[in-house]
């Protein structure tokens, strides 16, 4: 076999996957239905114990609404095998020979090292979770929760911990469901946040309704913070959390800072890499400037569509349609992934959060010009059983009116209504044309004017009032 390449003495192609979760599984396996095994040979190296698992779904299953482990795993790694795929668990590529085409790869319980020559390459190598460089920081007690691996040691720790306190650094989406996950357990949970107000991908005056909702559901918010060392007992185990002004007890951490792109292997074989640290693809997913090579999910930065920049966005959703995308260029079809706008939902308890396009901030940095406002408003028609409060704020482009963003704080039927938002932000539609969407309406399940419309009609008028000046 020529060591440039991976094409068998039978001629057929090999496309090597890096990364066993969503957009490496998903690249491999539509790759499998453009090409037979005859045609196309396809290995994939996962460094972990399982595939294609929803890391999304970590929290609850920590939380106890998903009861088990398994129900979070897609697709089993006997069924992708099954399906003709060579995937190799425990084993994790260390190395990308771009010139010689091959890759080395290790196993991670023997240590045996082995080069695997590649036609077509697919790197999906996800994101790391931040771990803050401080004293203490890895010791016994402190969890990141990225992987099942993970998820199965944090639920071994609960099982052990005698003591009922647990301390989440860090206030975006993992912070937030951790929070609520770890209250689903009996815990009592202090959230010690580095911002000015939890969920730093909201406006702060939209966080805000954030940080009063989770102080009453019982949660510690400490905003303005930012932890210096975690503190360990005699028995090396984690006991608290310390800022420059306090120490939180603590008989478990989780850190919920976030995620960065994985992207070590892919720096070191110089291929190119954006700003947020993720790889530059073109629209098929393509890595740039190297015809056989492809990347997608979390190591990938996207182009959001609303503000025409590069940006970081480590989602599921996106990683599964990349790897659709991979996967039929690397197949011999084509396909493209154009952007995002940037939706995203969340929950701590009953409270729901949703954003999408851009914030205030998102919009001054892009040299947008725009009007904000906010609207309050009800799940449901105002004399219906169950009708609950939302906040929806939105930005328009100052005489355009076109929509720029949206966000919504509310309890149940609020997050998916941030979806109308998403289909009109690429549609580039205006707040003045959203007034006239046809939503479907019933007291059970919105007002007679639904609660983004109410905000697309004032944010239209907003507009209109300050281009007439």
């Amino acid at each position: 076999m020529s060591m440039s390449g991976g094409r068998d003495s039978g001629g057929r192609e090999r496309l090597v996957v890096v990364g066993g979760d969503a957009a490496g599984m998903s690249a491999a396996s539509q790759a499998r239905r453009l090409k037979d095994p005859g045609e196309l040979e396809i290995v994939a190296f996962e460094r972990g114990h399982f595939t294609s698992f929803s890391a999304c779904g970590i929290p609850y299953w920590v939380g106890g609404e998903v009861p088990e482990r398994d129900r979070l795993i897609a697709r089993t790694p006997e069924e992708h095998r099954a399906r003709g795929i060579d995937l190799r668990l425990r084993t994790e590529v260390t190395e990308i020979d771009v010139a010689g085409r091959r890759v080395r790869a290790r196993d991670v319980d023997s240590g045996a090292e082995s080069w695997t020559p590649y036609d077509k390459l697919v790197l999906a190598t996800g994101a790391r979770p931040v771990r803050p460089d401080l004293p203490g920081a890895d010791a016994p007690g402190v969890h990141g929760v990225q992987t099942l691996d993970d998820g199965q040691a944090l639920l071994d720790t609960l099982g052990r911990t005698r003591g009922r306190r647990a301390v989440v650094v860090g206030a975006g989406y993992i912070g937030v469901e951790m929070a609520e996950a770890l209250i689903n357990r009996g815990f009592e949970v202090t959230v010690v946040n580095r911002g000015t107000e939890p969920m730093s991908t909201l406006d702060p005056d939209m966080g805000r309704l954030v940080h009063r909702a989770m102080e009453g559901l019982g949660i510690t918010m400490v905003n303005d913070a930012e932890v210096t060392k975690v503190l360990t007992g005699e028995d090396g185990r984690v006991r608290a959390v310390a800022t420059e002004d306090a120490e939180y007890p603590a008989d478990v951490v989780i850190l919920g800072i976030g995620v960065r792109p994985e992207t070590s292997l892919a720096r070191a074989a110089g291929l190119p890499l954006g700003a947020h640290g993720g790889l530059l693809t073109d629209l098929a997913m393509r890595v740039r400037g190297h015809e056989n090579i492809w990347a997608g999910g979390d190591c990938v930065e996207v182009l959001n569509l609303v503000s025409g920049q590069e940006q970081y966005v480590p989602l599921g959703t996106h990683a599964n349609k990349h790897g659709q995308v991979i996967g039929t260029n690397a197949g011999g079809g084509y396909a493209t992934f154009p952007g995002v706008v940037g939706t995203a939902v969340s929950k701590v308890c009953d409270l729901e959060i949703a954003r999408t396009g851009l914030r205030e901030k998102d919009a001054r940095r892009a040299g947008l010009r725009y009007e904000a406002v906010t609207i309050e408003s009800t799940s449901r028609a105002g004399y219906y059983p169950g009708a609950a409060p939302m906040t929806v704020k939105m930005l328009a482009e100052s005489r355009t009116g076109r929509l720029l963003g949206v966000q919504i704080v509310g309890r149940e039927g609020a997050a998916k209504r941030v979806d109308i938002a998403a289909v009109a932000l690429t549609a580039r539609m205006t707040v003045d044309e959203m007034t006239a969407l046809d939503l479907g309406y019933a007291p059970p399940f919105s007002p007679v004017w639904d609660p983004v419309l109410v905000a697309a009609r004032k944010a239209a008028s907003k507009v209109r009032a300050s281009s007439a000046l």
